[in-house]
């Protein structure tokens, strides 16, 4: 296993008899507490220095207490160095007193409201959701997107409009590697990208394939685009755990983006996995 330090800029932790997510009632593989000493587990021998926690979809009404939640799991995982929470965007101005009780706690870096399960295309350029992103720059948060492949074209909108936000997309922008195909992914990543206030997460792609016989050369064209589109100075490391276990075991993830990214030199190697995360979270 490399050597170098490892910044997680992607995990999730979560417990369901402490908060309720929904959306784990159809995944009974992941519908259990997944917390800090799982997470050692699955990353034992790493080199894992620093960990992203990224909200994990339990009901909005507990966007906070998740926060709390978190914020009390990082007094015994010191390794646990920012958030990414929730917050309903779409409130326009309303959102502000939202995130100022967020901005409070100084883990916080950043903001994500998931769109992928969004049936509109265009759902992140309502005017009021545009709004709520705008007000982002005001407490110095990303903003995470986590979007479908088929929703890249109205995000590269959305960042285009909000220069001021820095944006992380999410998973590669969820490409459809089960079905190899790659063509409109890729124009559309292309687009996304020529805008500078965007960065991609090297993270989820094993879950986008086929969970059970997917290899890495069937990942091989998608870390190709997303290194030609962004370069070096624009790519972070994201495990995505528990959420990958579907597909991948921790270290084959890892191992997997390792063994891609060998041919770059340590300069480089060291701005994936760790240095791009710590400026763009702030850890």
């Amino acid at each position: 296993m490399n050597a170098l330090p490892i910044v997680d800029s992607h995990v999730h932790l979560w417990n369901p008899a402490q908060l309720r997510y929904a959306w784990l009632d159809g995944l009974p593989a992941l519908n259990r507490a997944f917390l800090p000493a799982d997470f050692a587990a699955a990353s034992v021998n790493t080199n894992v220095s620093k960990i992203i926690f990224t909200e994990c979809g339990c009901e909005p009404v507990q966007s906070l207490a998740e926060v709390n939640w978190i914020s009390s799991l990082a007094k015994t995982e010191p390794r646990l160095k920012g958030i990414v929470a929730h917050a309903d965007l779409e409130k326009d101005e309303a959102v502000r007193s939202d995130l100022a009780k967020l901005a409070a706690n100084p883990l916080v870096k950043g903001i994500r409201r998931n769109l992928q399960g969004e049936r509109d295309l265009e759902f992140c350029l309502q005017p009021k959701f545009v709004a709520g992103i705008k007000l982002l720059a005001e407490f110095g948060f990303t903003f995470d997107l986590c979007i479908r492949h088929d929703q890249l074209r109205a995000a590269a909108e959305l960042v285009r409009r909000v220069p001021q936000v820095s944006f992380v997309l999410d998973h590669f922008g969820k490409p459809d590697v089960r079905g190899k195909k790659t063509e409109s992914w890729a124009a559309d990543l292309k687009m996304l990208a020529t805008l500078p206030n965007v960065v991609c997460k090297i993270s989820g792609l094993a879950t986008e394939a086929d969970w059970k016989n997917w290899q890495p050369a069937d990942l091989k064209v998608y870390f190709e685009r997303a290194l030609e589109c962004f370069g070096f100075d624009r790519v972070l490391f994201g495990g995505d755990w528990p959420v990958a276990t579907l597909a991948t075991s921790y270290v084959r993830w890892l191992e997997t983006v390792q063994n891609y990214f060998s041919f770059a030199i340590e300069t480089d190697q060291i701005k994936l996995f760790q240095t791009n995360a710590e400026r763009i979270y702030r850890v």
